[in-house]
């Protein structure tokens, strides 16, 4: 059911989707309970990264996959690790993950082969993703229920952004082996 590249950006955008609502409908929730979510957003995006790099045929997206699946397993180990700092410690670590996760949507954006619509899509989610990340070092102590109010709007709009892009895969009728053969 996974190895759909429509059907992981979908699921990983309704999962986005849930998180952001939860976040938003719920900002007093402790920090301990946001380094949960994120950390379990964090691990299931890992996977979907590392079944997208083994389905791969060609060595560049499998070290792309793989690098952004490292990066999310990296930020949910230590959000799980570290969960009862203070909030500013969460800040930096999400801040972190969005600016890098952004940087590698704007450069998988730009990869041969997406329609122009998917392109546009994968560097919308990277623009927000780093905007996020900027706007969290620029202010970090702004406190647990600031986070949770940013990181739901984060979520929610990344999540449409993935559902969008894996809605329009699925109306092309691509797949995974078709997306990685035109890049390579």
């Amino acid at each position: 059911m996974f190895k759909s590249t429509s059907t992981q950006l979908i699921v990983l955008g309704v999962l986005a989707l849930v998180v952001g609502i939860i976040a938003i409908a719920w900002p007093g929730v402790t920090v301990l309970a946001l380094v949960i979510l994120f950390a379990i957003y964090a691990f299931i995006d890992a996977g979907f990264q590392m079944v997208r790099a083994f389905s791969s045929d060609s060595a560049g997206p499998v070290f792309g996959h793989l690098l952004l699946g490292l990066i999310d397993l990296a930020a949910g180990v230590i959000a799980l690790v570290w969960p009862g700092p203070t909030a500013l410690v969460l800040v930096l670590v999400v801040g972190i993950w969005a600016f890098i996760g952004g940087i590698a949507e704007i450069v998988a954006g730009f990869g041969g082969g997406e329609s122009a619509g998917t392109r546009a899509m994968f560097i919308l989610a990277g623009l927000v993703s780093i905007a996020f990340g900027v706007v969290l070092f620029a202010r970090p102590g702004i406190g647990a229920v600031t986070l949770a109010l940013l990181f739901g709007l984060f979520s929610m709009i990344y999540g449409i952004s993935q559902i969008v892009m894996g809605t329009e895969l699925h109306r092309d009728g691509k797949t995974l082996h078709s997306i990685l053969g035109d890049a390579a």
